[in-house]
């Protein structure tokens, strides 16, 4: 069998209301509370970045381990939109961090939002052909959105880290399949040297988003012959809190089965950690025996879909590391938006005189 043997989430304490980004750019924010199903978001702090978050999330899973010798890590990924450096990768400083050099295959991955499941994929591959022993496969971002661009209304922070292993009595939940559904479909994008993505508003919907999230989970159902109801819990990509919502309800899923991975509307858009600290959170609360369906979306555009199986070792470990839903719910600093710019320097220093 191979699965995780470890995860964790990283979940900054810093806040926006949905509210206090509307006030300043005058738009109404009911309309997109209704609409977006967004209340308000993660921040991070100016000492904070894909990489600290990263580290954060990967001790916790090492934790959840067991905190086996960082030596036995043979790959480390790290998927993220905004990586701390143009040149130089994210993988080699969280590695240091973690004491798993010099041995360890390290990359950064990009693939908009989905770049954190394409390093669980890799991770998960190189264990089942026996070329490693353990890999640690990291989604994360600290998002980008234009001011007054909607983007802004959801573009937050946070991280998930799972490590990927064979060992049958560390295992916390097997990954039984996985499937990919992939397009040229240009809903999103950033160029070299922009600060901020453009988007395509509402074609990220229907031919973007949609198209990717439900065929992929279609096809792994029916390569799988599975159907909704065979699945505890159901995590899609969260840009916002109605589309994974939207998605899960046209193919068969009900509210329960959603909402324990549904962290969206108090967290915003993590970008490459969105589905994995969704699947973070579900882990938190699931049963030995808990089938755990999971679908990625990420613009360019393409859907990772897995298969879990929760072990019994889940109720051994959960409580080695704090749990996601404590993280998102429990000691948050509301900034205004004036601190909010200032955190993520939106509002350069005027150079002194």
């Amino acid at each position: 069998m191979i699965g995780i043997v470890g995860y964790g989430a990283y979940i900054p304490r810093g806040r926006i209301k949905l509210e206090e980004i509307a006030a300043t750019w005058g738009a109404d924010a009911p309309s997109f509370k209704k609409g977006l199903m967004l209340y308000e978001k993660s921040v991070p702090s100016p000492d904070q970045d894909t990489l600290t978050m990263s580290v954060e999330a990967a001790r916790k899973a090492l934790r959840r381990a067991g905190n086996p010798d960082p030596q036995r890590i043979g790959c480390l990924y790290v998927g993220s939109e905004s990586h701390a450096y143009a040149v130089k990768p994210d993988g080699t400083v969280v590695a240091e961090a973690l004491g798993a050099v010099p041995n360890c295959h390290t990359a950064d991955l990009e693939f908009a939002c989905k770049a954190g499941t394409e390093g669980l994929y890799l991770a998960y591959c190189q264990v089942k052909a026996g070329e490693i022993d353990l890999g640690l496969a990291i989604g994360g971002d600290t998002s980008q959105g234009a001011p007054g661009d909607a983007l802004e209304y959801s573009a937050s922070a946070g991280a998930a880290a799972f490590l990927i292993g064979s060992d049958d009595t560390k295992i916390i939940a097997t990954i039984d399949a996985t499937h990919t559904y992939m397009t040229d479909t240009p809903d999103f994008w950033r160029r070299e040297h922009e600060h901020y993505p453009q988007h395509a508003g509402r074609f990220t919907g229907e031919p973007a988003y949609f198209k990717h999230t439900l065929s992929s989970t279609r096809e792994i159902m029916e390569k799988t012959k599975t159907k909704p109801s065979d699945f505890a819990y159901a995590v899609f990509h969260q840009p916002n809190g109605k589309f994974p919502q939207r998605a899960g309800k046209m193919l068969g899923f009900t509210k329960e089965q959603l909402e324990p991975g549904w962290l969206s509307p108090w967290l915003g858009n993590t970008y490459s950690g969105a589905s994995p600290i969704g699947l973070t959170a579900v882990l938190d609360v699931a049963k030995p025996g808990d089938r755990v369906m999971v679908c990625s979306y990420g613009s360019g555009s393409g859907s990772d879909s897995f298969l879990f199986t929760v072990t019994k070792r889940i109720d051994e470990v959960r409580d080695l590391a704090e749990k996601t839903r404590s993280q998102l719910d429990e000691n948050k600093h509301y900034l205004s938006y004036g601190q909010y710019t200032k955190y993520r320097r939106k509002i350069l220093k005027a150079p002194t005189v």
